[in-house]
């Protein structure tokens, strides 16, 4: 899945609710699976496993479909997968980087460079994108957690580095080693409300701004990008300002 900041907020404004939704769920059924299969079905012993189950969670995902993942990898009843990171650039110079899981290599690089090569852009060599961005960990909140000012306090007291406030949520920045210390240490703060992410992702170190041209072409490479069955996760550092995305919208 995408990141939640203004630098990656194209996913949350595009396509049907209902299939993005599934969408959605299938990308973090499969996260489950592999996570079981390479650390065990206990998510106590399994860190990767505790906080692909907390993402689907956040994400409302019924507890029988967060079952049925684990009893596959479990049951052994899955393909052995393996994480691949490509790094390219879309219109306007804009970086982005795509986490695959796949069990095909050739399958997943071929799918990768089409959808760049179709939509304007072009892959790049192992680090040519990344160096720009730092990963960190990321844990949002809904807006509905708190105020800023509580929500700050609260993250910092955790062991939070920064805290990020937009319209309709809050995020919570940690050190790559500390995000599930953190998460931890945040749990029940905010009453009932359990964040709607919490992940290990690569964050900007600065945006690109986009015109029109050019935020169309990057949307449909990232869209195109996050249909891929073995696509987990897009970041870009490209930042597009709510005039363009309005008139995009009225396209």
């Amino acid at each position: 899945m995408a990141g939640h900041s203004k630098w990656a907020n194209i996913q949350h404004r595009k396509g049907a609710q209902d299939k993005k939704k599934a969408k959605i769920f299938s990308k973090l059924s499969k996260e489950i699976t592999i996570a079981a299969k390479m650390g065990g079905g206990d998510p106590d012993m399994n860190p990767r496993l505790r906080l692909a189950i907390a993402n689907a969670k956040g994400q409302s995902m019924p507890k029988d479909n967060i079952q049925r993942a684990i009893d596959k990898a479990v049951g052994g009843d899955v393909d052995a997968y393996e994480d691949i990171r490509y790094e390219g650039f879309a219109s306007g110079g804009v970086g982005i980087i795509v986490e695959c899981s796949t069990d095909n290599k050739n399958r997943s690089g071929s799918d990768v460079r089409t959808a760049f090569s179709k939509n304007g852009g072009n892959l790049g060599e192992t680090g040519s994108v990344s160096f720009g961005f730092d990963q960190v960990g990321e844990i949002v909140f809904p807006a509905e957690a708190g105020s800023e000012d509580a929500i700050m306090e609260a993250a910092i007291e955790a062991g939070a580095e920064d805290v990020v406030t937009e319209e309709d949520v809050h995020l919570i920045y940690t050190a790559r080693e500390d995000l599930m210390e953190v998460a931890g240490n945040l749990e029940g703060k905010f009453g009932d409300i359990e964040p709607s992410s919490t992940a290990l992702i690569w964050k900007p170190q600065n945006l690109i701004e986009c015109d029109e041209d050019a935020a169309a072409k990057v949307l449909k490479m990232v869209e195109a990008l996050e249909d891929l069955d073995d696509v987990q996760n897009v970041y870009g550092n490209y930042d597009i300002p709510d005039e363009v995305m309005e008139k995009l919208a009225e396209d």
